[in-house]
């Protein structure tokens, strides 16, 4: 009789979706994801929920492998010694392998009023409360977004292209992730929108109230509705747990994604620390090392030695409302180049990303371990060789 290995997921997100996806490649592996929605959400498509363009979801059926048991819970804490993990409801499910996926949601932003008067929109239950926020709110209200990387960007020209009255701080510089070139692209956009960006020193929030927003340099701007996009932080999961974290709160792992803690752990997604070297919080690592978490399980199941960890970037897309946007090219280790595509072709490109990435995961569903298209980050082996004090090879040195 054959025996079956069961493998818990933690995490329906793109990670999660994708590591599941791929342990359905043998037949003697039962996995089981654990998810705290019925649906899948696209966190890329958020800022669209807010602007009521898109609903952001996708039912699981269309990106799920049939194979895989979906738990409809929230984990609430791991017990590794045991291999089983505690659910909200009290109820308990064992495990042989586990894959930790929990991804990332938003940041305590530790500035006096945040919390109490902006409203975050990194998880779907924050963007519908949002959207019926403004709904509510006089088409002439002032409408203020704190956080200048793509979703405050994102969010600031969707609501701008909607006749909001939308500001922009940035706390810093606008699109930090951008190329010169490509932020004055989005400049010039943002700036056609309407939409007033506050950038620069002094642009720091120091305190939100009920109707404004105070910055560093003095300045205190009228803000009806105050959005905080500022930052992401990681569930705390693994820390309650008792296993090895790093500052932000991401679990420790070995470049195979393998826990430092158990071997019978891997993570992956914004929710891992490789090394103590995290990858960009985003869906395009995502889709990468979830696969990779995924095979270094079958691996051990095999007997065999896990692969290490092998990622690489194409680069950063912003949408600046329906018609508008910018792709911002990179090396494969997500350094941005001078090349960006803008405009109309922009906004096409940035929506064909939306849906070829719910593609690879329907794809991976049907032909698990055929998504396989990774490119190695040299730069990260001489981080890693830095790390560990040892001289860079030939190769390494040339890249």
């Amino acid at each position: 009789m054959t025996e079956h290995t069961d493998v818990v997921v933690i995490g329906g997100g793109y990670a999660g979706v994708m590591a599941a996806n791929r342990l359905t490649r043998r037949d003697d592996v039962t996995v089981t994801l654990i998810n705290p929605r019925r649906a899948f959400v696209e966190r890329i498509r958020l800022h669209q929920l807010v602007g009521g363009s898109d609903d952001a979801v996708v039912d699981y059926r269309e990106v799920l492998a049939a194979d895989v048991r979906l738990v409809i819970e929230t984990v609430t804490r791991i017990d590794a010694a045991g291999r089983s993990v505690t659910l909200a409801s009290g109820d308990t499910v064992g495990y042989d392998y586990l894959v930790y996926a929990v991804g990332s949601g938003s940041a305590d932003p530790r500035v006096p009023g945040a919390a109490e008067f902006a409203y975050p929109i990194t998880s779907l239950e924050e963007a519908q409360r949002l959207q019926v926020v403004l709904d509510t709110a006089p088409a002439t209200a002032a409408v203020t977004v704190v956080g200048a990387g793509p979703s405050g960007i994102e969010t600031a020209a969707e609501l701008a292209e909607l006749g909001r009255t939308v500001t922009l701080v940035c706390g810093g510089v606008l699109g930090p992730y951008l190329h010169p070139r490509g932020r004055r692209s989005v400049a010039t956009r943002l700036t056609r929108l309407g939409v007033t960006v506050l950038d620069g020193p002094g642009t720091t929030v120091t305190a939100v109230t009920r109707d404004a927003v105070r910055l560093a340099d003095g300045r205190e701007l009228p803000s009806q509705v105050t959005l905080w996009t500022a930052g992401f932080g990681v569930p705390d999961l693994a820390a309650r747990s008792g296993l090895s974290t790093d500052a932000v709160g991401r679990l420790l792992t070995d470049e195979t994604l393998t826990s430092v803690d158990d071997m019978r752990i891997v993570a992956a997604g914004d929710s891992a620390a490789p090394s103590d070297l995290p990858l960009r919080m985003s869906c395009q690592s995502a889709v990468q090392s979830g696969p990779q978490a995924a095979e270094t399980v079958l691996s051990r199941i095999a007997g065999e030695q896990p692969a290490t960890l092998s990622v690489g970037f194409a680069g950063q897309c912003i949408s600046l409302g329906r018609r508008a946007g910018v792709f911002q090219f990179s090396r494969r280790n997500d350094t941005a180049v001078r090349l960006y595509l803008g405009g109309r072709p922009g906004a096409k490109l940035k929506e064909l990303v939306c849906r070829s990435t719910v593609w690879q995961l329907a794809h991976e569903a049907r032909k698990p371990g055929s998504w396989d298209v990774w490119g190695k980050d040299r730069r990260r082996q001489r981080l890693l060789r830095t790390q560990r004090g040892e001289a860079p090879d030939t190769a390494e040195r040339a890249a």
